[in-house]
């Protein structure tokens, strides 16, 4: 089960990644000056992928917790 342990890491790991670059993406949106309109869609394509970002990272943490259980 160490496959399942080392997929899991890899996804939590993108997961991360990405929320980093959500947050990344979040500051310099707010740095941009942008209109409240522009501001709010850009802010809300980048909580879409925020929140598959998440999904991502739970399912990687679960494979992790599972590989950890099952060897």
């Amino acid at each position: 089960m160490t496959w399942l342990v080392w997929t899991g890491t890899i996804l939590a790991l993108i997961g991360l990644l990405i929320v980093g670059w959500c947050i990344f993406a979040a500051i310099s949106a707010k740095r941009a000056g942008l209109d409240d309109a522009a501001l709010r869609a850009r802010l809300q394509r980048i909580v879409i992928v925020n929140m598959g970002a998440l999904l991502v990272s739970a399912l990687g943490l679960m494979a992790v917790v599972l590989g950890v259980m099952l060897a």
